[in-house]
């Protein structure tokens, strides 16, 4: 039983982490504007620095696999 509860809030756990970390990699791209406060050219750099993150993350992900 103790096992269970161990992996439902490892689940839980690492969903939060993963929503925070999506969280401050929007908060930094955007460098702490809203979007509408934004020019079309700050708009259009926030988004290269998330896709740049993202492939980063997808990059981590791969070489713990290939590990």
């Amino acid at each position: 039983m103790d096992r269970i509860i161990q992996m439902i809030l490892n689940k839980l756990l690492g969903r939060l982490v993963n929503t925070a970390v999506n969280k401050g990699v929007d908060y930094a791209a955007r460098r702490g504007k809203s979007p509408q406060d934004m020019s079309p050219e700050e708009l259009q750099q926030a988004r290269a620095g998330k896709d740049m993150a993202n492939r980063a993350r997808q990059a981590a992900k791969l070489t713990r696999r290939i590990r």
